[in-house]
């Protein structure tokens, strides 16, 4: 299986991309190819609603997404990786996806497989509620195929992500692909 690994922390080494790293080693183990977009490094322009691409069309923009669409629609799975901000995926990664607007139809039709591996600082049982009802809503809206999820409960450092049970799930779940 190709899968493309979508991460979206501007922490280049921080928890989320732990997470992410340790999920692709047990994909690449597993014999599955595995490509990556850094969200949060890239040139990526909000959409800016114009509709010019009338939903399934060419972008007025062109950006890193230019190169990005490729790398998506040539995968199979995508893996939505980011920290919680504020109860929510980055602003750089809800950017990349927004501009899916462009090849909506295409995305729909697809019916990729999807993931989400996801850290925040809080604990609480409610941390994740407002990602993960964002994450339901685009798996429905885009027709994926949800695989499961990571939720890093209390991992609001590198070093208690590293030293919490997160990691090893993160590999075991790319690895039991």
């Amino acid at each position: 299986m190709k899968i493309l690994v979508i991460k979206g922390s501007p922490n280049k080494k921080g928890s989320s991309n732990l997470l992410a790293d340790n999920f692709i080693k047990g994909a690449t183990e597993a014999g599955h190819s595995v490509s990556e977009i850094d969200a949060a490094h890239a040139d990526i322009s909000p959409c800016v609603g114009c509709l010019n691409c009338g939903y399934e069309g060419e972008c007025i923009l062109h950006d890193d997404m230019d190169e990005f669409r490729d790398l998506i629609f040539d995968s199979d799975m995508l893996v939505f990786v980011t920290p919680l901000y504020y109860w929510g995926m980055t602003a750089q990664l809800k950017t990349l996806v927004d501009r899916f607007c462009s090849r909506n139809f295409s995305i729909q039709q697809r019916h990729f497989k999807s993931a989400l591996l996801s850290v925040a600082y809080n604990s609480d049982d409610w941390t994740f509620d407002s990602l993960e009802s964002h994450y339901d809503t685009l798996i429905r809206y885009l027709n994926l195929e949800d695989k499961g999820r990571i939720l890093g409960y209390g991992c609001g450092t590198l070093s208690m992500t590293q030293y919490s049970k997160y990691p090893k799930e993160a590999y075991e779940f790319g690895k039991g692909l």
